[in-house]
Parts: structure tokens; C-alpha cells; sequence
């Protein structure tokens, strides 16, 4: 197994692969036609020497995925729905556009994000800060609080992929997850890119967005254990200020286990992919289709060695 550093993500009736120099998007833009279309990746730590230090490069890397993520699947879904030759524009779309000009739709994107990290913030910081706090005066020490959060915000997150698993839309977003997966897994193994090859591989992968999100929470247990405040309000501020720090030692750990083959990444390694069984499900043929397009499109962007 050659181990590459090309990296996807699941969207919109289709795959998104993303290298060190182009994201490449494939969608199924009927029922005959799969649309590719690719975009430059961010320059960020090129320009920014700081970003290229271990820890820094993975809050960089956090918020980057964030932006272009919700670029690519506000594009992808532009694409699959056919909004961009059937859809009219609304009157408060049309004054927006006329008062922001061709920045409008980037705008948009920030407002998505941040609309995004709010709730995200809400849902995984803030709530499990509010509700740790009821079990304070029944611990024997505040060194816990920071366990009890972390396994509130672990329950909270199960629950919410338990919820999201069952709807349809998701499903097929699982699906080309699945997808995803295996293409890259076929290409790590030297198969050639083809259906049949690339069914025949896993579903799971160590750099997966699953697998990260649960070690930021589980990094997250750790971190918060040792920073100890004594109002709610103090917590919640001191979590808000270290989630680019936790991102940044999750990314690394996700790094160094998507690239090692030691015996160590294996263990740590297999409860983000399990976890993986849930949100990838075994795709269609036309979404490995897909998902392969995605591939060969970044790959014609990467030069002849696209390998760690």
C-alpha cells in the first residue's frame, strides 16, 4: 500500500478529492453526465510560514476545510438541482448581487459558515459546558468536569448521527462517502480506477472527516482536564479559545495515523473507523463512477508523484 495524500470529501450527488494544488468536484449533473469542475487549493501556509509548523498547519487546515467544504457543496448542489439555469433569482438575491457585485456569493459562503460554527458552538461546546455544570456539586473534584463534558459532547454526537443516518438525503451523501473511501483506498493499493477495483475495497480510511471529529473530542477530554476555571461562563470562554489548538493536535494525530503502519495507529486508529460504518454505506455504481472522475481529475493536476 502506497500511502497518498490526496484527501475527499462526500457532497452533493457527487465526490469532492482535494490534492496539494486542486480540489477536483464531480457531480451527477443528470442521469447520463457526471460535471467536473476544480478549483485552486489555498496558498495559506505558503504565505504564512507559521502555518507550516505542526499544530498551526491544522488549525490553517480546519478552517480552510470549513470555507471551501461550504463552497464546494453550495456549488455542487447548484449543479445537481440544476439552480443555476432553472432557478430565478429572488428579489433579495438580486438587490444583494446588485448592491455586492460578484462578491456576493462569497459573502454568502462566510454567512453560511459562520451561521455553521454558531450552531456547531452551541450544540458541542456550549451545551455540554451548561450541562456539566449540573453535575459539579456531586463530583469530588472540578478536575472532572472536563471528562463529564467530554462525554456529554460524545453522547450528543452519536445521537445526532444516529438522527441524521436515518434520512434519506443523508443516506445517499453516505453512500458517495462510501464511495469516496474505496476509490482512494483502490488508488493506495495500485489497482487500476475502475469499478469493479475500487468495489472491492474498504469503506473505511484513517484520514477520514469521521475519524477526526471524533478524536477532536476525545483530544478535547484531555486538553480540558487539565484547564481548570471556576464559573461556567470561564469554561466556556477558556473551550472557545482552545478549539483551534485541539484542531490543530487532531489534525496531526490524523496525519501521523493516515501515514504510519505501525501497530500503535492501528489500535488508536480503529474507533474513528468503526465509527466510519455509520456514516459510509456501500455506494451505486454510478457514484464510484463518480468518485473515480473526482480522482483522475486532481491526479491530472498533481504531478507524477502523489504519494506521502
Amino acid at each position: 500500500m502506497k500511502k497518498t495524500y490526496i484527501g475527499g470529501q462526500a457532497i452533493i450527488e457527487g465526490v469532492m478529492m482535494r490534492g496539494r494544488k486542486v480540489c477536483a468536484m464531480a457531480v451527477w449533473s443528470s442521469k447520463t453526465e457526471i460535471t467536473i469542475e476544480k478549483m485552486s487549493v489555498s496558498d495559506l501556509p505558503n504565505r504564512v510560514k507559521l502555518f507550516k509548523l505542526p499544530i498551526f498547519r491544522g488549525m490553517a487546515a480546519f478552517f480552510d476545510s470549513l470555507i471551501t467544504g461550504t463552497k464546494i457543496l453550495n456549488r455542487s448542489a447548484e449543479i445537481a438541482w440544476d439552480a443555476v439555469e432553472e432557478e430565478e433569482p429572488s428579489e433579495f438575491e438580486k438587490k444583494m448581487e446588485k448592491l455586492f457585485g460578484a462578491k456576493f456569493s462569497d459573502i454568502m459562503i462566510y454567512i453560511s459558515v459562520v451561521i455553521s460554527l454558531m450552531i456547531g458552538i452551541a450544540l458541542f461546546v456550549a451545551l455540554p459546558v451548561f450541562v456539566g455544570n449540573l453535575f459539579k456539586p456531586y463530583l469530588p473534584g472540578q478536575w472532572l468536569l472536563g471528562v463529564i463534558e467530554g462525554l456529554i459532547r460524545l453522547a450528543i454526537f452519536m445521537i445526532y448521527l444516529t438522527i441524521i443516518s436515518h434520512m434519506k438525503e443523508v443516506k445517499r451523501l453516505f453512500k458517495y462517502h462510501g464511495a469516496e473511501h474505496k476509490t482512494i483506498n483502490c488508488f493506495e493499493a495500485g489497482d487500476p480506477l475502475t469499478v469493479e477495483n475500487v468495489r472491492k475495497h474498504s469503506r473505511e480510511h484513517r484520514r477520514c472527516g469521521t475519524s477526526f471529529l471524533l478524536v477532536v473530542m476525545l483530544i478535547s477530554m484531555i486538553v480540558f482536564f487539565f484547564i481548570r476555571t471556576d464559573t461556567v461562563m470561564m469554561r466556556l470562554v477558556t473551550r472557545l479559545i482552545l478549539i483551534p489548538f485541539v484542531a490543530g493536535i487532531s489534525y496531526e494525530f490524523i496525519k501521523w495515523a493516515g501515514s504510519s503502519d505501525s501497530r500503535a495507529s492501528y489500535i488508536l486508529s480503529r474507533p474513528g473507523m468503526r465509527l466510519q460504518q455509520m456514516t459510509t454505506l456501500e455506494p451505486e455504481d454510478e457514484m464510484i463512477e463518480t468518485a473515480i472522475a473526482a480522482m483522475e481529475g486532481v491526479l491530472e493536476d498533481e504531478g507524477d508523484n502523489p504519494y506521502l
